[in-house]
């Protein structure tokens, strides 16, 4: 167990409301499999151990099969994937790793071929939040598989 700071401990209205964003999050009208992707994605790409270990799990859950888990890191070139998926983790990719040009317009636009306006609204809420919990996670050092039983987690089994 980590020495770090506890952000539930020590700032718990604030890891409530954020709580509360991600109950709505789950509530989105993307698939929720690809919302676990996505989430999986910006983990990996964040290096945060605990949000990868609980977004394969929520993914297993959900019914994603295990071989596209571990192909996430390639989904560039894996056929596993769907060009809608793949754009979703386009821009996965590109929000988490924003840098001084953003998201270009080629971008968009092949989101906007999959995409409505709403759907790329709620994406984007959900790949700034999972973030923002990354970043906490990052931050506190929560040992992955910690909060398993809170989340009814503890029952998925990724040999």
């Amino acid at each position: 167990m980590s020495n770090r700071v506890n952000h539930f401990k020590t700032v718990p209205a604030l890891v409530k409301s954020l709580q509360a964003v991600s109950i709505a999050v789950e509530k989105i009208s993307i698939d929720p499999r690809l919302k676990y992707l996505i989430d999986l994605r910006a983990s990996q790409l964040n290096k945060c151990a605990f949000c990868v270990d609980m977004h394969s799990k929520q993914a297993k859950i959900k019914g994603e099969r295990e071989l596209r888990l571990y192909h996430i890191p390639i989904w560039r070139e894996s056929p596993l994937f769907s060009a809608k998926e793949k754009a979703a983790l386009a821009l996965t990719e590109a929000l988490t790793n924003i840098d001084q040009n953003g998201v270009d317009d080629k971008l968009y636009g092949h989101i906007s071929e999959y995409f409505t306006q709403e759907e790329i609204s709620e994406i984007t809420v959900a790949i700034g939040l999972v973030n923002m919990w990354n970043r906490l996670q990052i931050l506190s050092q929560m040992e992955p598989g910690l909060l398993d039983e809170t989340y009814g987690l503890e029952k998925v089994c990724l040999n």
